[in-house]
């Protein structure tokens, strides 16, 4: 199952009335556009005032990254999100949590720890390291650089929502973000 058929599926398990479903093309200025209807989405569901800037954060980190390995992995692919207000308890009755979820098409998004020198180096007659130069080294300081952008967006991402779940599979990654909704 790739990324966005993914997060429509979130919509569709949910059955819920209250689902918003965004998809846009990979283009830094569509971030704040997530940003502002997430925000508004979260106020209309019942997350509390205090919330709000978390929830506008939180959401245009996680779309930055999206657009920013979209753009440099896939570019004519959109970014998907989906936000909604769900019942976690089971009851049935009202929706305790609003979720977020923002979908890539980038598989191994979420980068697994790197140990010691990294890509781009090799090691010199009398065993220093060298840095290597030409095009493998360009590719490999481009993938160390989009690891690190990814690395440092899950880093503000893990700090700044409680309620968080970060997947990757082979066909793109999803980082699911959820804030308690507040009683009428």
């Amino acid at each position: 199952m790739d990324a966005q058929s993914s997060a429509v599926g979130t919509v569709a398990k949910t059955e819920s009335a209250t689902a918003v479903l965004l998809r846009f093309t990979p283009q830094p200025e569509h971030v704040r556009t997530a940003r502002l209807v997430a925000v508004a989405h979260a106020r209309r569901v019942g997350v509390e005032a205090g919330l709000l800037d978390e929830v506008r954060l939180a959401v245009g980190e996680a779309c930055s990254r999206a657009v920013g390995l979209h753009q440099r992995h896939c570019p004519g692919e959109p970014v998907v999100v989906v936000l909604d207000a769900i019942d976690e308890s089971g009851s049935g009755l009202v929706a305790d949590r609003f979720v977020v979820t923002v979908a890539d098409k980038v598989s191994g998004a979420v980068p697994a720890p790197r140990a010691g020198a990294g890509a781009g180096v090799a090691e010199g007659a009398e065993g220093e390291a060298v840095a290597e130069s030409g095009p493998a080294a360009e590719v490999a300081e481009d993938e160390d650089e989009d690891l690190d952008d990814a690395e440092m967006g899950l880093a503000v991402l893990t700090g700044l929502v409680d309620d968080l779940d970060i997947t990757s599979g082979p066909d793109g990654g999803s980082v699911r973000m959820g804030w308690p909704v507040k009683d009428f």
